[in-house]
C-alpha cells in the first residue's frame, strides 16, 4: 500500500464527498486558489471549479452563516475555518443558530453542517492559533464533536458527518497534517459514535483524543519497557461521548489518566473524570489523574510552548503517582 498524509486523508474524503453528492461544496478562506492553509484542499478548485470550492472573505460569521443557511436551504456544506480560536468570531452562529434551530423550530428545521477547523499547538504559532478549544464545544447540546486522530478515521469520518441531518465539528490537531502512514481496509467506513481501544493494557487506562493520542501511546511504550501495560482508549467522538468503553476499560484496570492538551478548568478531561467516578468509583484503586494543557495563553517560544503541552513524561509520571 502506498504511504498517505493525514491531510491527503481528509482531501480524499472530501474529493470522494464532492464526486458522490452534487449538493456539497467547501467554502473557507483560503480553500481554493491557496488550497487551504494546511494544504488539505489542494488541486480542488481546478478539479471542481469555484462553485464547489468557494474562497470566501475573512469573516468566520459571515461565512458560517452562509453555511447554516445553505444548509436549511438542502446543501450539504463543508465549512473550513482556519483555527480553532479564529471560530469563536462565529460562536454566535455555531451555537445560537446551528446548534438551537432544530429544538426553536419544533424540530422543523435540521442544519446538515459540517465544520472543519484545525486545533492545537506544537507550531510556535502563539496564542492566536494554537488553543484546544473542542471542550467549550462539546459542551453545546445539539452539536456532534468529532477528533480523528489517526490516518483511518481522518479517511472515513467525513462521510457519516454529511450524511448526519444534524451540524458536526471535526476538530483536526494541526500536528497531526503531516503524519504519514497506511489507510487499512476498513478506511473507507467509520463509526462517529463510539470510542476506540488504541491499545490494550491491564494495569491503567489513558484516556486521550486527536492530538493527545500520539503523546499516550508514546507514554505507553515507555511504561510497557518498565513493566506497567497500559491500555489506551481514543475518544474520537466528544460528543456525544461513548462512556460506556470508558467505564469498561477503566473497571477492568482499576486506574486511569486523562489527557487533555486544553486547559484543566473546566475542561473535556473534567467531563470524562466525572464520569469515572460517577460510573466505576467503587472499582478505582485510585483517584483519577489528569495531565492538561498549562492555563496560559499559549507561548511562542518552543521551549516554553512544549512545557505548555503534555509531554509523555508528564503522563508517565501521572500513571506511576497512582501506584501503577
Amino acid at each position: 500500500m502506498s504511504t498517505i498524509t493525514y491531510r491527503e486523508a481528509l482531501r480524499e474524503a472530501i474529493r470522494e464527498a464532492l464526486i458522490a453528492d452534487e449538493r456539497v461544496f467547501v467554502m473557507g478562506e483560503d480553500v481554493g486558489h491557496y488550497g487551504g492553509s494546511y494544504a488539505v484542499t489542494l488541486g480542488l478548485l481546478e478539479e471542481f471549479g469555484p462553485e464547489r470550492i468557494r474562497d470566501t472573505p475573512l469573516s468566520e460569521s459571515g461565512f458560517v452563516g452562509a453555511g447554516i443557511g445553505a444548509a436549511l436551504g438542502g446543501m450539504r456544506p463543508i465549512v473550513e475555518v482556519m483555527t480553532v480560536n479564529f471560530s469563536l468570531l462565529a460562536l454566535d452562529q455555531i451555537m445560537n443558530n446551528a446548534a438551537s434551530l432544530l429544538y426553536m423550530s419544533g424540530g422543523q428545521f435540521n442544519v446538515p453542517l459540517v465544520i472543519r477547523m484545525a486545533t492545537g499547538a506544537g507550531r510556535q504559532v502563539a496564542a492566536q492559533h494554537s488553543h484546544s478549544l473542542e471542550g467549550w464545544y462539546a459542551h453545546i447540546p445539539g452539536l456532534r464533536v468529532l477528533a480523528p486522530a489517526t490516518l483511518d478515521d481522518a479517511r472515513a469520518m467525513l462521510a457519516p458527518a454529511l450524511d448526519d441531518p444534524d451540524p458536526v465539528l471535526i476538530f483536526e490537531h494541526a500536528m497531526l497534517y503531516g503524519t504519514e502512514g497506511e489507510l487499512t481496509d476498513d478506511a473507507h467506513t467509520r463509526d462517529i459514535t463510539s470510542a476506540a481501544i488504541r491499545r490494550r493494557g491491564e494495569d491503567v487506562t489513558i484516556v486521550a483524543y486527536g492530538g493527545t493520542l500520539r503523546v499516550a501511546l508514546g507514554a505507553a511504550e515507555v511504561l510497557a519497557r518498565e513493566g506497567v501495560d497500559a491500555e489506551v482508549v481514543d475518544l474520537r467522538s466528544l460528543r456525544p461521548l461513548d462512556t460506556s468503553t470508558i467505564l469498561t476499560a477503566v473497571s477492568r484496570t482499576h486506574r486511569a489518566v486523562v489527557v487533555d492538551e486544553g486547559w484543566r478548568s473546566g475542561s473535556l478531561s473534567a467531563e470524562v473524570a466525572s464520569r469515572i467516578t460517577e460510573g466505576v468509583f467503587y472499582d478505582l484503586d485510585a483517584p483519577v489523574a489528569r495531565v492538561c494543557g498549562a492555563e496560559v495563553p499559549m507561548p511562542y517560544a518552543k521551549h516554553l510552548e512544549d512545557a505548555a503541552m503534555p509531554q509523555v513524561a508528564d503522563v508517565v509520571a501521572a500513571v506511576h503517582a497512582l501506584g501503577a
